[in-house]
């Protein structure tokens, strides 16, 4: 079987570590193995309206950010498909099909969509789109036949409610969608990135967020701002790992020469860890520590981020070609679909004449 990976991003805000953290560094990693036989990368602008539907220009504004984002981390057009959803019309019909295929009561059960209800406050008055954006996503995945999809941990309802439907439409017309199957990070730390305020995930929406494209004192001042053990007030009081942020990005983001570069007075994380844990370490050192590895990291991202973004119309002609060369597979795999509900009249029909 083909090895086929599908990831996407809603195009809400510019991409930020969680993002890198999540799926961005894993793509990139992956794109460059070359184990793959066709990659592709959405922008998934059609689903970021959901719940923008009256804020259209934000979802069309960063259409452009994400695309830069990407590339800044050394994603390459010319060996995976970055495409734009909208541009590729079978997605919708592929998603009016699979409505059928999904009861509302299972739909409201997802525990991600659950959680995305709440934390936009919707109430009762949830579109129809929003609550729908699981079977979108089946959508996604199946029209390119993807069967290996990088998400977050947060993703995995909404990637097992995808492989019930196609198990129900295999079942249901025969064998024609591919099951996918989710990978996460291994890492806990890189499955669910903290914002820099420790109340949860970091998001655009709370603006708990270092982006990928801040600046040098944007960084530190983010840095230095992070929640870490409120009970540790002095510097000889002994500190907490758990629940410090601080701790967590080192635990995400340090690489085996960061203590030799920034740090050399510890040999690892461990020794670290124990020295703040029994006291004698003060919050500021660890954050001027963590901030040295950010800066590596982000630097030469930002250096390239700055250069694509002088020439934003042969970003939109990437897209468009992505976009020409999803459409290809998705047209095919709706032929498929089609024929095997049995409602592709106009073929039947010419093959009879």
């Amino acid at each position: 079987m083909k090895k086929v990976i599908l990831t996407a991003d809603r195009p809400t805000g510019k991409l930020h570590l969680g993002h890198y953290i999540g799926t961005l560094k894993s793509r990139v990693e992956m794109q460059n193995a070359g184990n793959y036989d066709e990659f592709y990368v959405m922008i998934a602008d059609a689903q970021a309206l959901t719940d923008n539907a009256k804020n259209v220009q934000k979802v069309r504004e960063n259409i452009l950010e994400v695309a830069l984002d990407y590339l800044a981390c050394g994603l390459d057009p010319n060996k995976i498909c970055i495409f734009i959803q909208s541009e590729v019309p079978a997605l919708t019909e592929m998603t009016f099909y699979y409505m059928n295929l999904v009861n509302l009561s299972r739909l409201k059960r997802n525990p991600t969509v659950k959680e995305e209800i709440k934390f936009r406050g919707f109430g009762e008055n949830i579109p129809v789109g929003f609550l729908t954006y699981p079977i979108s996503q089946t959508a996604d995945i199946t029209a390119f036949n993807a069967n290996i999809i990088p998400v977050g941990e947060d993703q995995l309802p909404v990637i097992e409610q995808a492989r019930e439907i196609v198990k129900t439409f295999n079942t249901t017309y025969g064998d024609v969608l591919v099951m996918p199957d989710a990978i996460i990070p291994k890492q806990k730390s890189q499955a669910r990135l903290v914002g820099i305020d420790g109340k949860g995930k970091m998001s655009k929406s709370l603006g708990n967020c270092i982006y990928l494209s801040d600046d040098e004192k944007t960084i530190k001042e983010k840095v230095m701002s992070m929640y870490t053990d409120p009970d540790h007030i002095k510097i000889s009081d002994p500190g907490k790992i758990e629940g410090n942020v601080v701790f967590e990005y080192l635990d995400a983001f340090i690489t085996p020469d960061s203590f030799e570069k920034y740090m050399p007075e510890y040999k690892n994380l461990e020794e670290l860890k124990d020295h703040y844990k029994r006291g004698g370490l003060g919050d500021v050192k660890i954050k001027l520590f963590l901030n040295n590895v950010l800066q590596e990291l982000l630097a030469p991202i930002r250096m390239r981020r700055k250069i694509f973004e002088k020439n934003p119309e042969k970003i939109f002609e990437m897209l468009f070609k992505g976009s020409d060369q999803a459409n290809l597979i998705a047209n095919k795999t709706m032929e498929k679909i089609k024929s095997a509900m049995g409602i592709n009249y106009r073929k039947k029909f010419d093959n009879k004449n």
